[in-house]
């Protein structure tokens, strides 16, 4: 069952449950009872502790990734975020000017593109599962730009977590929601396009990324990644021509 399947009523309870969840797991966290470096109980061990159903538990441990809590690698299990990773230091949370956005845009097409044709070769059915629900999550909420920050951050992380290569998940998780250039900015004003054309455009791109995934086809979604990440910059390359001078982000 895809998220726009789900009757409205039990959205909001599973993500309510969800988000009592990571209340628990974020205060074992805070408290130390979960140290850094800790696996997190399996999916089976939460179901059974808290009372929960499986995409409860898989919807709380994917917004801890998000929050940069946790990293998971398949076929481990979930980590407590290491300090390793927090010795990194790129933070985009400190961009100011559309020139350092473009720049954080560039780093993303070297990375997305290599892991979304990995995803497409390594992916399992499970995680499969798990970007087309991401999407639907994603297109259910396109019609609020603001809103879908987090909802856009997931579906690139399930891709780097498909890739198979736990490197390309650290990294997205330490930049975190921050590298979605709508968390810093009105991308659609910046295009000189109405904010629902904008989202429909964003839409047919992420389709095109899960089909060739879906399909097993690696260049294909090396190609749509491409396309996706190089639209976004040629927005700022515009802009900064309109404007040479790079300005702050208001």
């Amino acid at each position: 069952m895809t998220q726009d399947q789900v009757p409205g009523e039990l959205k909001i309870r599973l993500r309510s449950l969800a988000q009592q969840l990571v209340a628990v797991l974020t205060e074992r966290i805070r408290s130390g009872q979960l140290k850094h470096g800790d696996k997190l109980p399996t999916e089976s061990q939460l179901m059974a502790e808290q009372g929960v159903s499986r995409t409860v538990v898989r919807e709380a441990i994917a917004r801890l990734q998000a929050a940069g809590l946790v990293q998971t690698r398949h076929g481990i299990g979930s980590f407590v975020q290491g300090p390793a990773l927090n010795n990194f230091q790129i933070d985009v949370s400190a961009m100011s000017t559309l020139r350092e956005v473009l720049h954080v845009l560039e780093l993303r097409i070297a990375l997305e593109v290599e892991s979304a044709g990995l995803a497409a070769h390594r992916r399992s059915d499970d995680q499969l599962a798990d970007l087309r629900a991401a999407l639907d999550e994603l297109n259910a909420k396109s019609a609020d730009a603001s809103g879908t920050v987090l909802e856009d951050f997931r579906f690139h992380l399930c891709i780097a977590q498909a890739s198979g290569n736990h490197y390309f998940t650290d990294v997205a998780q330490h930049l975190g929601g921050g590298v979605i250039p709508r968390s810093r900015i009105n991308s659609a004003q910046l295009a000189q396009r109405d904010q629902a054309s904008y989202m429909q455009r964003l839409q047919y791109e992420h389709e095109a990324i899960f089909a060739a995934i879906a399909r097993r086809d690696s260049e294909g979604a090396r190609m749509a990644m491409r396309m996706h990440l190089t639209r976004s910059k040629e927005l700022f390359d515009e802009a900064l021509l309109r404007d040479s001078t790079p300005s702050p982000i208001r």
